[in-house]
Order: C-alpha cells, then sequence, then structure tokens
C-alpha cells in the first residue's frame, strides 16, 4: 500500500517520477545473444544453451518447435540463459523466445555437429582463392552446411558482442566466397561422412600469435607473462604510459641485437631478404637497411614525411640519427611525420632498423619510398639500399610482443572472437596456427597444450585437429637446423600424446615461395579425417642392430615417383647428413647406419621434399627421434 504524505504533494510527485525514471532505465528489450540467428546449427547429443537479455527479473519462456518450454528468469542485470535438453539431428526447427508480450523467433533452426576453425592467415585463407575456387563455390549451395563468419575483433577486454553483424548463412556461392576455404572443405567432407547438418564457426586472424587466443586466466596460470600481463593492465589505465613502456623495451631490444660493424651487402628493398639468394633465404632476425636522399634546400623546408611501403615485422627508422617512427606489423604501410628542420640541403641519411619475426623479412612491396613534400610531390628514395644483418632471432631470443596489440597480444583475439561466442557445445575445434610463433618452437609446445585444454572446457568439446605447418622457404640441399621443422615436431608430439587429438598433415602441400599454399581442398579433407579418429601422427618403432637401423610405421607405405624414400637423415652429436633408405616391408624403411649415429630426422627443413605416403594419400610425418639398440 503507498502512503501519501499530507500536505506534500511536491515530494509525491518527485518519488513518482524517481521510480518511473528508474523503472525505463532498468526494462531492456528482449534480445538474444549475437551467436543465435536463423538457419544456426545447435550440437547434437548436448544439452542447448540459448541466453540473452530481457528487462531484470523477467520471466522468459525458450521453446524449441515440438518440445516442451522451459522457463528462466533474468537477473538484476537483464542477463538471462536456459538449458533445452539435448536432442538428436534435426532440421527445419524454429526456436521461440518471449517474456511477456515480447518474442522472437527464429527459423530453419538445424541441429547437427557443430565446429570451430580457428588460427592465422592459412586457416583465414578465402574459398575463392583456392585451387579450383570456381568449380568449388559453383558446388557449394548445400543446405545442410551452415556457415557463420566471425568479423575480426581485438580487446583487451572479453567482449559480449562481435565487431560487427553477422549471421549464421545456408552454404551457397555468396556465403561460402569469401568462407574459411580449408574450414569449409572440412565441413562439405564431414556432412558427406556424418549425414547431419553441420555447422562451421570460422574466427581467424592472419599473421596472429597463439598468446593473442590464450585466455588472460591460462596466461597467467602459465607463469611466463608476469611481465607482459603486467603492461597490459598498465595499458588499461594508462595507455600512454604503456606505450613508452613498451617502445624502451622494444629499442633496446633492437639496439641489442644489430651490427654496427657486420659485412654490408646490396639490399633490393621490393624483396624480402628471403628472396635475395645471397645466404639469407632462411635468415630471421634483425638487420638494418640505410640509403641516401639528395634535397634542395626548399626540398629540406618542405619536407613533411616519409613513405617506406611495408616492412616485415617491426621496424625503428631514423632519419639523420633521429628516430621518427616505429611499427609493429607485417601488413602496414610506414608512413611517418618529419619533424621541421630535420632535413638539411645535400644528402639526408636514412636508416631502417628491421626484426623479422618469421616467414618473409625486411622492406618489401612496390609502395613508393619517399620523401613526401608539402604539397604532395614526393621525391622518391632511388638510390642504392644496403643492408647490413645482425643476430638471428634464434641467438636473440623471443622478441618483446605490445600485449595490447590485436594479433600478438595477451588474450586480445580470444576476447574479441571467442569470448562472444559464449559457451556453445561444439564437436570438434580445427587448428591452422603457427607461422607466426615459428621462432619460439619451445614455448609453442607448451602453450598449444593450454590452448587445447582452455577452448575443450569452454566447448563441451574433446576433439581437436591441429594441421601441421606445410613446407615454406628455401629448398634445403644439405642437412641444417630448422625452427619450422621443430614446430612441426612439437604438433606431432601434441597429437600423438592426446588420445583426442589429430594431426593434419601438410608438409606435401605447401609452396617454397609463397606461405599460403592454394589447396585447402587436401587440407580440409585430411581435417575431416582428423575429426573422425583417423590420425596420422605415430612415429616409427625404430631398432637398430649393428649397420642397420629400421624404421616400421602404423600405415602401409607407397612410394610415390622414385625408387626409393628420400628426407632420411642420421645424426650424431647434431651432426647430420641424407642417407639412402629402402622399404623392405609394407610398413617398414631400412637405413644404413655407423655406430656413432644417435637420432633419425625426417623431412627436417624449412621446405622438404617428400615421396613417402601411406594409402590414405598422406604423406609421412615430419619427426625426430632417437635409435636405440
Amino acid at each position: 500500500m503507498t502512503r501519501i504524505l499530507a500536505g506534500c504533494p511536491a515530494l509525491f510527485l518527485t518519488a513518482v517520477l524517481a521510480a518511473s525514471s528508474l523503472a525505463a532505465q532498468d526494462k531492456q528489450e528482449l534480445a538474444l545473444a549475437p551467436v543465435y540467428s536463423d538457419h544456426m546449427v545447435f550440437q547434437r547429443d548436448h544439452a542447448i544453451p540459448v541466453r540473452g537479455t530481457a528487462s531484470p527479473s523477467a520471466h522468459i519462456s525458450v521453446e524449441l518447435e515440438g518440445y516442451l518450454p522451459v522457463s528462466v528468469t533474468a537477473g538484476a542485470s537483464g542477463a538471462w540463459e536456459a538449458l533445452l535438453p539435448a536432442m538428436g539431428a534435426a532440421t527445419g526447427l524454429a526456436l521461440k523466445v518471449t517474456a511477456g508480450a515480447e518474442s522472437i523467433r527464429l527459423d530453419d533452426i538445424a541441429v547437427g555437429d557443430v565446429f570451430l576453425c580457428s588460427g592465422q592467415s592459412n586457416m583465414e585463407f578465402p574459398l575463392r582463392l583456392a585451387t579450383d575456387a570456381d568449380n568449388a563455390i559453383a558446388a557449394s549451395n548445400r543446405s545442410e552446411l551452415r556457415l557463420f563468419h566471425v568479423p575480426r575483433q581485438s580487446s583487451a577486454a572479453a567482449q559480449p558482442t562481435f565487431a560487427s553483424a553477422t549471421a549464421w548463412r545456408i552454404s551457397a556461392p555468396e556465403s561460402a566466397r569469401e568462407f574459411s576455404a580449408a574450414c569449409y572443405f572440412m565441413g562439405v567432407e564431414l556432412q558427406q561422412r556424418r549425414q547431419v547438418p553441420i555447422g562451421l564457426i570460422a574466427a581467424s586472424w592472419g599473421g596472429s600469435f597463439i598468446e593473442a587466443w590464450l585466455g588472460v586466466d591460462t596466461l597467467r596460470a602459465d607463469g611466463q607473462f608476469s611481465d607482459g600481463l603486467g603492461l597490459l593492465a598498465l595499458w588499461q589505465v594508462d595507455p600512454q604510459a604503456a606505450e613508452r613502456n613498451w617502445l624502451e623495451r622494444t629499442q633496446a631490444y633492437l639496439a641489442d641485437n644489430l651490427s654496427s660493424d657486420g659485412p654490408l651487402f646490396d639490399a633490393d628493398p621490393t624483396l624480402t631478404w628471403e628472396q635475395w639468394g645471397n645466404g639469407f633465404a632462411s635468415f630471421d632476425g634483425f638487420g638494418t637497411y640505410t640509403t641516401t636522399v639528395t634535397l634542395s634546400a626548399s626540398q629540406a623546408l618542405a619536407g613533411q614525411r616519409i613513405t617506406l611501403g611495408l616492412i616485415d615485422d617491426i621496424d625503428q627508422t631514423f632519419v639523420n640519427g633521429q628516430p621518427i617512427g616505429m611499427t609493429t606489423g607485417w601488413d602496414i604501410q610506414r608512413n611517418y611525420a618529419l619533424p621541421q628542420g630535420l632535413l638539411r640541403k645535400g644528402e639526408n641519411r636514412i636508416e631502417v632498423r628491421v626484426l623479422d619475426t618469421g616467414g618473409g623479412g625486411g622492406l618489401y612491396g612496390t609502395a613508393p619510398r619517399a620523401i613526401v613534400l608539402r604539397d604532395g610531390v614526393p621525391v622518391e628514395l632511388d638510390h642504392a639500399w644496403r643492408f647490413r644483418p645482425g643476430r638471428s632471432l634464434a641467438q636473440a631470443g623471443a622478441a618483446p610482443q605490445k600485449p595490447w596489440a590485436p594479433i600478438s597480444g595477451l588474450g586480445t583475439l580470444t576476447n574479441g572472437m571467442i569470448a562472444p561466442l559464449g559457451r556453445i557445445p561444439l564437436a570438434g575445434i580445427a587448428w591452422y596456427q603457427g607461422e607466426s610463433n615459428a621462432s619460439d618452437p619451445s614455448a609453442y609446445a607448451r602453450l598449444l597444450p593450454l590452448l587445447m585444454a582452455e577452448w575443450r572446457e569452454r566447448f563441451g568439446t574433446r576433439r581437436f585437429a591441429i594441421v601441421q605447418l606445410a613446407n615454406f622457404g628455401a629448398l634445403a640441399d644439405a642437412p641444417g637446423e630448422s625452427h619450422w621443422a621443430q614446430l612441426r615436431d612439437a604438433q606431432r608430439r601434441i597429437a600423438a600424446s592426446d588420445h583426442d587429438a589429430g594431426l593434419v598433415v601438410a608438409i606435401d602441400v605447401g609452396d617454397p615461395h609463397d606461405i599460403h599454399p592454394a589447396n585447402k581442398r587436401s587440407i580440409g579433407a585430411r581435417l575431416a579425417s582428423a575429426m573422425d579418429g583417423e590420425g596420422h601422427a605415430q612415429l616409427p618403432m625404430v631398432a637398430k642392430s649393428g649397420e642397420r637401423a629400421t624404421l616400421t610405421f602404423a600405415h602401409d607405405l607407397v612410394l610415390v615417383g622414385g625408387a626409393s624414400p628420400i628426407g632420411f637423415e642420421l645424426c650424431s652429436q647434431n651432426r647430420c647428413r641424407f642417407v639412402d633408405a629402402q622399404i623392405i616391408a609394407a610398413r617398414t624403411v631400412s637405413l644404413h647406419v655407423q655406430a656413432s649415429d644417435d637420432h633419425v630426422r625426417y623431412l627436417w627443413s624449412d621446405s622438404p621434399v617428400t615421396n613417402l605416403y601411406d594409402r590414405a594419400g598422406v604423406p609421412v610425418t615430419p619427426f625426430q627421434i632417437a635409435l636405440s639398440e
């Protein structure tokens, strides 16, 4: 009962208006979380979570057509979640959500198997660029294959929504064209195998590091990211102080690992240094580019900025000894302002300090490199460029990364692209990433299992398929060390030690000159096999007797295009040599060994050539294994 205070009408009116205002503020429209839309696929044989927002304390009814509705009450913030009972595969369902007079209806809902595809650019690689894309796109009208593309978004904190509007779409030329090619081909194969609706969620970002996909709590528990997480916390309250701190760290890291007196080489700024063909084919690390530009007095006075095109991955640029800019990102055009008075009449020296963390390195591309004057006229940097290499990345150790950077930060992509998915159940996760982390294989061997555990718990699944790095880089004419080979072996060991993980061998589909191989159909088919438990990660059983070592594999071997297998090395005290190999039984390879040999390696280079397959058409995985008597 409301009591009216006699003689206080103004006080009563104020109270009524305040209560009305508060009620209006509390009221929220009924809404579903952004992952829910027409054509969605729910995971079969799992309880089905449906979540959204409404007015606080609102009574919500959620009904999947043909099943009894489930009722829940919105919390104080308006958030609610209903859990529908598990069901088998189905199509053509409607999802109805009501709250009082408000209602939402989603049509053409399916129940089947749902998969998340994530990683960096090779998972992001669109169907339209894949081998035989025209025919694949023309054949993409598949009503029981549904596609959900997660827009790129980076954040220091977990986000409830995606960066832009997105929705589930039935596979068709217009929806499949830009979708992940590897994920799409996997989905096609799985739908044909399982004969149930398949839902594919693509959430990838080219160039991304695994650290960006790990949650902050996981990174904190790992114990190796305390400095970075501290800097991330500082950035959230004082971005300018954090930027200064990171800049000081990175400048010191660059300065410590550059050379001031090493040999100078002619440089072609239109090609990455791996493409020069003079010993830098597999060089990841530090280097300094220098050139000069001669200006008139009026040009020096009018100089406004310098453009340098693309630089892979981190640069710090100096003009006449003064730092003018620093950028991280292999795909970002460098464009730096020039302080007034910095340029001078006559010769001006340009110095670009570069760190390459893997793949291509240094200046590249045909974008103009010039001093741009006040009126927009460019004075091109057409004098010869020179290059002085510094330390390799292996010598220097891992580079500092901005913990808030989109693709190399700490938790930035799981916050922006995975968190908005909520905890929807999945049938499996496909992971194609590692190129950006190839400089530190030992750290990757620690971090990938952490990611697998975190996402398995989030999405209620166990199946995890790992795409091994494809062949990329210069062909090797002699045995040597390879970070890419080490990372491949880490991926193999992780998959082999995990009953619910599968390895996708990609060592035969790459391109020595292109880090983005177009043959994604083979990758997709092998991903589907891995999702179905058809693993190819097993090491051979090795036996050494006298001058022979035998390697016995789990599958029958097929030799393609040659009299004997290639790519085998025998090693003694880390000195390795190529050796002839023979197939002596359906599953057994024999090697001639020396007494001092202690381990065998196979396909141990950035871009090896293979001719040894199993009967499923999958190449034998690269490996390293000790010899035993």
